[in-house]
């Protein structure tokens, strides 16, 4: 070997065995305990074993009862977790989810120009199934539950009133908005 090398080699243990005696002297002197306590705790809701819309938990009120009292100005603001993937504009352009003016009763999985998910494109039945206000109570609900294997990572609105709310303003995003279902109906089965 000649010098050179020697010297190399001799300044690269000597920078390894400094920083190792630095991290183990840090160490020694600022060692943190860990916490008794974790500030706050992650809780992720586990799936249902079987997927589709059987799994999901029916609501406890008819979404029809609830949307004879929502507020679709409460909806509006509720809205506005949606509003980074979704548009609610007249011209409707998507975005990282589909444009949603006009999406009661509307087809599912037929936004023009939207790269749907097989779980919705299955789910929809072709475009036979329409996005009423059962099947929006339930996806809007827990949208990983109700349509397994869906791209849509949102976790949902847990709160009835909420989302019936919600659902009020998205009816309301139309030219000529659905008609509201009747309160004292009996709810349709869910499939």
């Amino acid at each position: 070997m000649n010098s050179y090398t020697n010297m190399a080699a001799g300044a690269l243990l000597s920078t390894v065995f400094v920083m190792m005696s630095v991290s183990i002297a840090s160490e020694g002197l600022f060692h943190a305990e860990a916490p008794e306590k974790p500030g706050f705790a992650i809780v992720a809701e586990d799936a249902p074993a079987e997927g589709g819309a059987a799994a999901a938990a029916p609501a406890a009120v008819p979404i029809a009862q609830l949307l004879a009292s929502a507020d679709p100005a409460a909806g509006a603001t509720s809205f506005k977790k949606c509003a980074s993937c979704h548009s609610a504009e007249p011209s409707s352009p998507n975005k990282v989810g589909p444009g949603l003016w006009s999406v009661v009763n509307r087809p599912i999985a037929a936004h023009e120009a939207f790269s749907y998910s097989a779980a919705i494109k299955d789910f929809s039945k072709g475009g036979a199934e329409k996005w009423d206000y059962e099947h929006l109570n339930h996806f809007l609900a827990a949208p990983k539950a109700y349509i397994k294997g869906t791209a849509m990572g949102f976790a949902g609105l847990k709160n009835d009133q909420e989302r019936a709310n919600v659902i009020a303003y998205l009816r309301s995003l139309s030219d000529s908005p659905a008609p509201l279902p009747d309160p004292a109906a009996a709810p349709p089965a869910t499939n």
